[in-house]
């Protein structure tokens, strides 16, 4: 089976001791992990060293910084790049989110370079695709993320490309009051995996896990999580409540 990975991305809340706290809560359900199942927490920087040493005797718990930069080092002041994350062993990375593309105008060929920079040092992408309202009213979604994937992934070869996560997100149904259903997201997930079967063959195709990051709760994880080509989920809001992420983590495939 495909991993299945209950992503937590906190964005920018929490304090410090309010990640603490939150990071004790969940980690305090004990819930057993597969070894197909993973958890992975997407905290700000100042968090990375605490959060890592909070899962470090945890299977299958990880931390995952929510960016990086696209230069390996030099002059930019304020920036973080793969290699200081790698240094404090972070072992992955989102890439590509919708704020990050939206207010800080991220393009595919820049997500591109970071890609490259994260997988030279032995961190995980969480490569995040996704279309706004306007092109999902359009009907144009599927050319609009095949072309996401195909400018920032499809120059890595077969071997590395399997070593990578996506995970989509509907950014139309983010915050808009319009819902996107489990069969919307399952028909997005299968035309991902198509198009990757496309590039590299359906074999490969099929190792890749695929997220959903489209507002996942408690009440709709089962459900969304059930579809054949969903993998779990990049959660954002109900990442910051422990008892729904925890029932999140136990809807996991």
């Amino acid at each position: 089976m495909r991993k299945q990975i209950a992503a937590a991305n906190w964005k920018m809340n929490c304090t410090y001791q309010q990640g603490e706290e939150l990071l004790d809560n969940i980690l305090g359900a004990q819930i057993a992990l597969a070894d197909h199942q993973q958890v992975v927490f997407a905290v700000p920087f100042p968090y990375l060293i605490m959060a890592n040493s909070e899962v470090a005797d945890e299977k299958n718990y990880f931390i995952a910084a929510q960016n990086c930069y696209n230069k390996k080092s030099g002059a930019y002041t304020g920036e973080v790049s793969a290699e200081m994350l790698h240094s404090i062993g972070i072992k992955y990375c989102v890439l590509g989110h919708s704020e990050r593309r939206e207010y800080f105008q991220e393009s595919n060929s820049t997500l591109a370079e970071k890609l490259d920079l994260c997988l030279e040092y032995g961190i995980t992408p969480i490569f995040c695709c996704g279309e706004p309202l306007s092109i999902r009213e359009a009907g144009t979604q599927n050319s609009f993320v095949e072309v996401q994937l195909r400018e920032s992934l499809f120059h890595l070869s077969e071997a590395v490309i399997s070593k990578i996560v996506i995970a989509y997100e509907p950014i139309w149904a983010i915050g808009t009051g319009k819902t996107a259903t489990s069969d919307q997201a399952q028909e997005m997930h299968a035309h991902l995996r198509g198009v990757l079967a496309k590039q590299y063959g359906p074999v490969l195709a099929n190792t890749v896990p695929i997220l959903y990051g489209g507002s996942v709760k408690a009440n709709n994880a089962a459900d969304i999580f059930g579809r054949p080509d969903v993998d779990g989920g990049l959660v954002g809001g109900a990442s910051l409540n422990a008892s729904e992420f925890i029932a999140i983590i136990k809807a996991l495939k």
